[in-house]
């Protein structure tokens, strides 16, 4: 890193390197068609089953990582989304909703390349972990809003629980916290820019969700 990055705190690194790829996210054709509301709900559904797929990596990886000194400050409970994830699938899906159950080709991909960080890398799941989150907290109430509208779900309720986290009363104050974290991580220079290139990665892997997510669900012409 040159000597203005080293003064730039890595919160802001991070958000800086990674605009690219999270505009690309943004506005993949999957996103914009669903957020727009020209797809039904049972592209919603999909993309929702894909959540799980991820979360669920996320999430069993960050059980042995509470002890340790780069993932484990960011291991809150009250981000946790497994669960919420298959109360909102029981809705959508009914009470067999696992059965049949298979990840996109690069859901997949995307799910292994977290268990692998959360296996052999703490600090590139810490970048999986930002990226899916602080997304939750900010751009996912959009979703959740948008999804209530043109689908009818109870306001905050089953089919959007996903995006309500009910033990974070105030998550602008949650996201200055969890940004301080990143600038405190246990990092040197070298390994804060492998995180980075991680981050995009994270990015990456998700806009080849919505990729394939968008061949599923084409809009006619």
């Amino acid at each position: 890193m040159d000597a203005t990055a080293a003064t730039t705190p890595f919160s802001m690194l991070i958000r800086t390197a990674s605009h690219e790829q999270h505009t690309e996210a943004e506005t993949s054709t999957f996103m914009g068609d669903l957020l727009g509301g020209r797809l039904g709900v049972d592209a919603y559904t999909r993309y929702t089953e894909q959540l799980w797929f991820v979360y669920r990596a996320l999430e069993e990886g960050a059980q042995a990582l509470h002890a340790d000194p780069v993932a484990g400050p960011f291991i809150w409970p009250e981000l946790m989304r497994t669960a919420e994830l298959e109360r909102d699938l029981t809705h959508l899906r009914g009470a067999g909703w696992h059965e049949g159950l298979e990840p996109l080709p690069a859901t997949a991909a995307y799910a292994a390349r977290v268990t692998e960080c959360a296996r052999s890398w703490p600090a590139g799941y810490v970048a999986h972990h930002y990226t899916r989150y602080l997304g939750d907290l900010s751009g996912g109430q959009i979703i959740r809003d948008r999804a209530e509208k043109a689908w009818g779900f109870a306001r905050k309720g089953d089919g959007v629980r996903f995006y309500v986290f009910e033990e974070i009363s105030n998550p602008a104050s949650f996201k200055r916290g969890y940004r301080e974290l990143l600038d405190a991580v246990d990092a040197d220079d070298l390994e804060k820019q492998r995180i980075i290139d991680e981050c995009k990665r994270a990015f990456t892997l998700n806009t080849a969700v919505f990729r394939e997510l968008g061949e599923e669900f084409p809009l006619s012409a």
